[in-house]
């Protein structure tokens, strides 16, 4: 799949884990582990604006095209 989640690098980066970050955006860790493992078929700009906020990352910085 050309569309790929850098999320669990972003996380590594920030010293933070899963866990940590469904609690402070207010998402199941099931749910994030759909979106990390590339998995989502979808993610809500409120999530993706939660995740940025909290991450202090851009959208850009998470979900990568390659071709």
């Amino acid at each position: 799949m050309p569309i790929v989640i850098e999320l669990d690098k972003i996380l590594a980066e920030r010293g933070m884990r899963s866990n940590e970050l469904a609690q402070a955006i207010g998402i199941t860790t099931a749910n994030l582990s759909i979106l990390k493992t590339g998995k989502a078929k979808a993610v809500r700009f409120s999530t993706l604006e939660a995740i940025c906020k909290v991450l202090d990352c851009m959208p850009g910085d998470i979900i990568k095209f390659h071709s």
